[in-house]
């Protein structure tokens, strides 16, 4: 009788077990998953790829690379940096857009990724991809000029400029942020440039340098360290108000050139790439932004650490990408 009880109370344990078993089976058949059949929840597993669609050493990758190192110790793995530079910013873009969706191949980029598709050189835009927020703005967007240049102001450009016709060699990269900047100035002065594509911002500060072009739009906080050894000069910047960091530097608007353009620095993933993953990414970026050490380095590169959440993202941009088309001359 007892061996009896016995193994009527071993196959009710069995039996109790292998129903355990299988919820438990069910449960995580059940956690959300990302496309590559992985469990979500704990994102990242392996190193994340971070495409820059620009060249090493300007102000895109610089300000991604520094972000990079402390979203490492956030999310807890490595950051693959990737410059993809070409056509534009496009090239690089255009590699995470085709990237499988599960959330280690992501996009550290600008302003380009609007302007591109309002110049009609791609089909796609922001809302293509899935925000995850924003950690950098740069109010430094300046015009500047070799030091041994006639031009000491605006006014003196502008000046030469309408007298002189497509005289005026600047600097950019075709589909580019400076790219419009160019142009909504001509439209704002009624000046005509003789804008040459040079590629990317080393490209250009490097022409600057060499005499081969006359000016170039670019970053205050790129360039600061040619601007105080004399070798450059910035006509001014466009922005609101002077930044604290260069207060010698007069507004556009001051200079009766109404032109506000600020440069912002999001992060995206090919759409579809599950809410999970995106969130983890995003609670991320906000941790490092408020991280004190991080304000410190990138104030000195003369940019704001500013965080935006992936809504607030979106409707930043949604309005930039309003006010472009509109400021667009052609």
């Amino acid at each position: 009788m007892k061996k009896m009880i016995k193994k009527v109370l071993f196959g009710a344990l069995l039996v109790g077990a292998v129903a355990v078993m299988g919820a438990c089976s069910e449960t995580v058949e059940g956690t959300e998953k990302d496309s590559g059949g992985k469990d979500s929840s704990s994102y990242p597993t392996k190193p994340i790829e971070i495409v820059v669609p620009a060249g090493a050493g300007g102000d895109t990758d610089l300000n991604t690379r520094t972000m990079a190192k402390y979203l490492e110790k956030e999310l807890g793995t490595t950051m693959i940096i990737t410059n993809v530079n070409g056509a534009g910013g496009t090239t690089g873009t255009k590699k995470v857009l085709d990237s499988k969706p599960d959330g280690y191949t992501v996009l550290s980029y600008h302003n380009s990724t609007l302007i591109s598709k309002i110049l009609g050189l791609v089909d796609y835009t922001y809302s293509d991809f899935d925000v995850a927020g924003m950690g950098v703005m740069d109010k430094g967007n300046a015009f500047v000029v070799n030091n041994k240049s006639e031009f000491k102001s605006l006014d003196d450009l502008i000046a030469f400029a309408k007298e002189n016709p497509e005289k005026v060699t600047v600097a950019t990269e075709v589909g580019s942020f400076t790219h419009l900047q160019l142009l909504a100035f001509e439209a704002a002065t009624g000046t005509k440039f003789n804008i040459v594509d040079v590629g990317g911002a080393s490209d250009k500060i490097t022409a600057l340098l060499g005499g081969r072009i006359d000016i170039i739009p670019t970053q205050l906080g790129l360039v600061n360290s040619y601007v105080e050894s004399g070798d450059f000069r910035a006509l001014g910047i466009m922005s609101d108000e002077r930044l604290k960091a260069a207060p010698d530097v007069p507004t556009f608007k001051e200079q009766g050139v109404d032109l506000v353009m600020d440069k912002f620095f999001f992060w995206g993933f090919p759409k579809g790439t599950p809410e999970e993953i995106v969130d983890t990414f995003t609670k991320a970026l906000e941790k490092v932004v408020a991280n004190e050490e991080y304000q410190k380095e990138m104030e000195g590169f003369m940019v704001e650490p500013v965080y935006l959440n992936p809504a607030e993202a979106n409707e930043l941009m949604e309005k930039e990408d309003k006010f472009y088309t509109e400021l667009n001359p052609q």
